[in-house]
């Protein structure tokens, strides 16, 4: 796959610039604001962290629905019970990791916590065993390309006003994974058989 993909890039005179850990360096994270809105939130932000939000009450499961048609999204992981009324929610776009993620979910503002991705042996199991425990707690896993897919657009939009001359074009991660009742599209545009 390498080989093929640098045979591409040459034959073509295309430039490859990987600037991801650099974009989430720069405060305020723009991929983070990108989602946020993306997510049309940012009226709910609480004034103390950028990344929690007072949302009009709704449930775990309308929640999830909600971003899953939001953004487009074949699948999505919800770990709690369903009927969990929320007000209070983190985010945590991409692959924040363990540490940032548990230290949102431990906060008593935090309800739900909605993230890129998370290792399954990690913040899943501490919220399954929240909820277990009758805590309050849930977390929405949109997928890692879904929840950065808005800040990678804004990207773009900034690099071509910054190089006007150069050609700048984003094309959307889409998301690697599916589930039976939403399949991929095909290179064609249409739904497999």
């Amino acid at each position: 796959m390498y080989r093929d993909k640098l045979a591409f890039v040459q034959q073509h005179h295309m430039v490859v610039f990987r600037l991801h850990d650099a974009i989430h360096m720069v405060s305020p994270d723009p991929i983070a604001s990108a989602f946020i809105q993306a997510l049309g939130w940012q009226r709910y932000a609480d004034a103390g962290n950028r990344f929690q939000f007072s949302i009009p009450k709704t449930t775990l499961l309308a929640l999830s629905r909600e971003l899953a048609a939001k953004h487009n999204a074949r699948t999505l992981g919800v770990v709690g019970d369903p009927n969990l009324e929320i007000t209070h929610v983190a985010i945590r776009p991409g692959a924040s990791g363990l540490q940032k993620q548990v230290v949102a979910l431990r906060s008593d503002n935090v309800e739900v916590l909605i993230a890129g991705e998370a290792a399954e042996w990690e913040t899943v199991e501490y919220v399954r065993d929240a909820s277990a425990q009758g805590r309050h707690k849930g977390l929405i896993l949109l997928g890692y390309e879904v929840s950065e897919e808005a800040g990678m657009k804004q990207c773009a939009e900034d690099l071509r006003a910054l190089f006007p001359g150069v050609p700048v074009i984003h094309i959307p991660a889409d998301q690697p994974l599916w589930n039976p009742d939403h399949p991929p599209l095909t290179a064609l545009g249409t739904s497999p058989k």
